[in-house]
């Protein structure tokens, strides 16, 4: 479950395996993690950080926890308690489920079918679950699930934990329950993506201020770093929303190139919400992509799905016209005679 795009997208591959921004960093995000070295002579203070995130949803600093990216708040979400039934809901980023288990917790799937266009049918999701775990919009189908359908997950006693990891590359940010302050909800963000800094490791938590609180104590002292935290500040900011949206609003029309590159070649796809498209061209196909110089996300290891699927992160056009020629190769190589 911990094999991710960053491992498939090396040696001088054509990269639609990382859902990583494909753009330059803003002048003023360079400038903020310049100017943070400065401070790495002292203990970082995540303060400024915590505070930054708050008012970006409209939240008390209480509300709020930065992390070193999702991936700790995961973590940290999977030690928090001994849950009886923890759920996760699949296919989806996986980092959850296996945190979960490395906690020593038996974790329950809740599968999204592709015949329904991975949407979420809620009765799925067992009564007893007290923790639930899912995506929006989900990594790796793009689906993005109504709000009012996450909502009617909530229960007394139940934690409700919605990754939105990918939720900034949605124009508009429609069904985010990122500014929604309700009792055993918990939203999880990166930055990472959006805006091209993998390497800073920088994501947070808003919700529930009692959760919140019990995930802080349970936090690694300086777990951010001081470039994380100006990275937190900076991303978070109101000057830097308009960029934010243009960002998504260019990774939209990248996507619907994509998505009728791949209706004309007759490939199947699921219709996405986010930065990547999970296409389904068929067995073998990833292989022989990389053989032909392009790295594509393989989706076998994403629970529910098999060999038959890829996902494909969004680039400019003239990538995806290079990935859409070595598809039209591959495939017509591996026809039959």
């Amino acid at each position: 479950m911990r094999h991710h795009g960053d491992s498939e997208a090396r040696g001088g591959l054509l990269d639609l395996a990382v859902n990583v921004y494909p753009g330059e960093r803003p002048d003023w995000l360079d400038r903020a993690l310049h100017d943070s070295i400065a401070d790495a002579a002292a203990y970082p203070d995540a303060e400024p950080a915590r505070r930054a995130v708050a008012r970006r949803h409209h939240r008390p600093p209480q509300e709020a926890l930065p992390t070193a990216g999702a991936a700790e708040a995961f973590t940290l979400v999977a030690r928090l308690r001994p849950w009886r039934r923890p759920v996760v809901v699949h296919p989806q980023f996986t980092e959850p489920h296996a945190a979960l288990e490395q906690a020593g917790h038996t974790v329950t799937s809740v599968f999204c079918r592709p015949e329904d266009g991975f949407a979420l049918d809620a009765a799925a999701v067992p009564e007893d679950a007290d923790l639930v775990v899912i995506g929006n919009p989900t990594n790796p189908t793009g689906a993005l699930h109504p709000a009012a359908t996450l909502r009617a997950l909530r229960r007394r006693g139940r934690l409700i934990v919605v990754d939105e990891a990918f939720m900034d590359a949605v124009p508009g940010e429609p069904e985010s329950l990122a500014d929604e302050r309700a009792e055993g909800l918990l939203v999880i963000r990166s930055l990472t993506k959006h805006w091209s800094i993998p390497g800073i490791r920088a994501g947070y938590v808003v919700g529930d201020p009692a959760v919140v609180r019990e995930l802080a104590r349970a936090q690694t002292p300086w777990s951010l770093s001081s470039p994380a935290v100006a990275a937190t500040v900076a991303c978070t900011a109101p000057e830097a929303l308009p960029e934010a949206r243009a960002r998504a609003e260019q990774l939209a029309v990248w996507r619907e190139f994509l998505q009728d590159g791949l209706a004309a070649a007759g490939v199947p796809f699921t219709p996405s919400s986010g930065p990547f498209v999970l296409a389904r061209p068929g067995e073998g196909l990833h292989g022989l992509l990389r053989e032909h110089g392009v790295a594509a996300r393989r989706a076998d290891t994403f629970p529910g799905l098999d060999a038959s699927w890829i996902r494909l992160a969004v680039r400019p056009p003239e990538t995806t016209r290079r990935f859409l020629d070595a598809l039209a190769e591959v495939r017509a190589c591996a026809a039959p005679a």
